[in-house]
């Protein structure tokens, strides 16, 4: 494989045609419909269906594709880094962060990355680990932040935990059921739940049929943790987050953890970077940072017992 065929098959998917994407590489349609076929002839697979209706990736193809714009990213990353090295500017960091460290640690993240390198540029995605893992695997991303576990990630990963997170019931201050003990009776009531693979509601329904509990009466499913926090601010929907997320002066304002003390196992908070692939100088920095308050006041507040 070529570099130049690498460059072409993402830049096919980028731009949704063949001609498209001879136009974004400055080349004809012909060399890039040529430099396919040779590539499917040199990996005796088909890559392309081709169709008057355009392009498609055959299974195949979308395997490679994955790979190919981890390649991409890696050529262009050391090229930056090179630059780095060499005292160019231009530096940039692509991260993805958890919801819980977006609401609290990040700025003050931010603010020590850019205290030190205040020309790079630093690209934010917020999500959980199951929107940070493909970013990581195509190239998108350095590294993320995320709540994670060696188990839960693929091969091409590395997890380094640097904190325990515990995560809570709550729901609006003055709820009537703030101080309920009883499972079933909170169980009995509305929740607003996160249901996305790799959220803390699943999590926690997980936990519940484990103990021979049943699932909330009724759930309202909310994707977006800041909509899910308004809604336990405003009503008596009640919901499950971790405990920095709703102890946090500012994304906790108006909301308050229950006194129940039997909770789900604490989850890991850590680094998700792809094995084997060398951080920049910049991200290795950025890292260093996210590491450095991550794993000292913030962690420990985190995991404070008496957090609730």
């Amino acid at each position: 494989m070529k570099q130049q065929q690498i460059r072409a098959l993402v830049a096919i998917a980028d731009m949704g045609s063949i001609r498209s994407a001879a136009v974004e590489l400055n080349t004809s349609q012909s060399a890039l419909t040529r430099a396919m076929r040779e590539l499917e002839e040199s990996l005796g697979v088909e890559l392309l269906q081709r169709s008057y209706r355009g392009v498609t990736f055959t299974p195949a193809g979308e395997a490679l594709l994955k790979r190919a714009r981890l390649i991409v990213a890696t050529i262009e990353r050391a090229k930056d880094e090179v630059q780095q090295i060499g005292g160019g500017r231009g530096a940039k960091v692509s991260i993805g962060v958890t919801p819980v460290v977006a609401a609290t640690i990040l700025a003050d993240i931010y603010k020590g990355f850019h205290s030190r390198m205040p020309e790079a540029k630093l690209v934010l995605t917020e999500g959980l680990l199951t929107t940070i893992v493909p970013g990581l695997i195509e190239g998108a991303l350095d590294f993320g932040i995320a709540l994670a576990s060696k188990e839960s990630i693929p091969s091409e990963l590395v997890f380094e935990p640097l904190c325990n997170v515990k995560t809570v019931v709550a729901g609006r201050a003055g709820h009537p059921l703030a101080h309920s003990n009883d499972w079933c009776e909170l169980l009995d009531a509305s929740w607003v739940l996160n249901m996305s693979l790799g959220s803390s509601s699943n999590s926690l329904l997980q936990w519940l049929e484990e103990e021979g509990l049943p699932r909330p009466k009724e759930v309202v499913q909310c994707t977006s943790p800041q909509v899910m926090l308004e809604m336990m601010r405003r009503t008596d929907l009640i919901g499950y987050a971790p405990g920095r997320y709703i102890t946090d002066r500012f994304s906790g304002a108006g909301v308050e953890p229950f006194s129940v003390d039997k909770l789900p196992p604490e989850n890991q908070l850590g680094i998700v970077k792809v094995r084997g692939v060398p951080l920049t100088p910049a991200a290795q920095y950025l890292q260093t940072m996210a590491q450095r308050l991550l794993g000292s006041d913030f962690s420990k507040e985190l995991s404070d017992p008496n957090i609730v």
